[in-house]
């Protein structure tokens, strides 16, 4: 594994892990069938080094990875402050553009997927809008949108308090404290982070602050294959939330796999093999 810094104009600093393939790849690598290079992209709060067994039997089977880190997470640093002004946008527009250029510059010969975890698959379908035909295709593992009404039974009404108390809080203290909640507190992150989230969960449409496109008649224009994995057992992104990001995609050419053991939201990333392997015969199969 290598690992690249690289620093976006805010001053933050964001590491970039690269792992490059290991294994034969089973297609032939040609100019016009390169090797994929599966780019990961966290969940919230979640570290990107948590993904790094993920990321490594990715390379033993062949594949170029890497692992981006969403802006004041992991190793990311500093830490979000009442200072911190960034959002949805700023990190597809700003900081997921020079993740990828490290991963074009260590992997020229590839051609990227973005794999996106939880909101990080939010973030992968913002990105993928503002770079089209850039991507191979998008792969959202556990992902889904925060919107309320995808939500069963009383879920719904609690994520749609729970996302404005904490965009109430986050206004009032400057950030989220998410490291002072010992439980689903998501660490602590920046205020409009969490303002656009609680507005996703809200209304269901991507309108970041300082968006410069309209995101939401983007996204719906894409095209590009797209893998969308849930999980047994996952309460965050249940089958509704996951349906529901996939809606605003209608000419993608979407594929869906329910992973039938009960790994709920992270176990996939520790426990990969099955998940692999449904990765595994989509990229080949591109």
């Amino acid at each position: 594994m290598e690992t690249v810094p690289i620093q976006v104009p805010d001053g933050s600093t964001i590491p970039v892990r690269l792992f490059p393939a290991e294994g034969a790849h089973k297609h032939p690598v040609t100019p016009d069938a390169p090797r994929p290079v599966v780019v990961l992209m966290p969940g919230l709060g979640v570290p990107g080094g948590y993904y790094e067994y993920f990321a490594a039997q990715l390379a033993k089977r062949g594949f170029d990875a890497a692992i981006g880190e969403l802006r004041g997470n992991g190793d990311s640093r500093p830490r979000p402050s009442a200072r911190s002004a960034y959002g949805y946008h700023e990190l597809v527009s700003v900081d997921f553009p020079a993740i990828f250029q490290v991963v074009r510059n260590r992997f020229p010969a590839s051609t990227p997927y973005l794999l996106g975890h939880s909101m990080g698959g939010q973030f992968a379908v913002m990105y993928a809008a503002r770079v089209r035909g850039r991507l191979g295709g998008l792969i959202l593992v556990a992902s889904g949108t925060p919107y309320h009404r995808g939500y069963p039974g009383v879920h719904g009404p609690g994520i749609l308090f729970g996302t404005t108390a904490a965009a109430l809080t986050a206004n009032l203290t400057g950030f989220w404290p998410g490291d002072r909640i010992t439980v689903g507190g998501f660490g602590r992150q920046s205020k409009v982070l969490i303002a656009d989230w609680a507005r996703l969960a809200r209304t269901g449409r991507f309108r970041p602050v300082g968006a410069d496109i309209d995101y939401e008649e983007r996204i719906g224009r894409l095209k590009l294959p797209v893998l969308s994995i849930t999980a047994e057992g996952d309460d965050f992104t249940p089958p509704g939330a996951a349906e529901h990001l996939l809606s605003k995609l209608p000419d993608a050419e979407v594929s869906t796999w329910h992973q039938p053991e009960r790994l709920g939201h992270n176990g996939w990333i520790t426990d990969p093999a099955s998940t692999l392997d449904r990765i595994e015969k989509w990229l080949r199969d591109r």
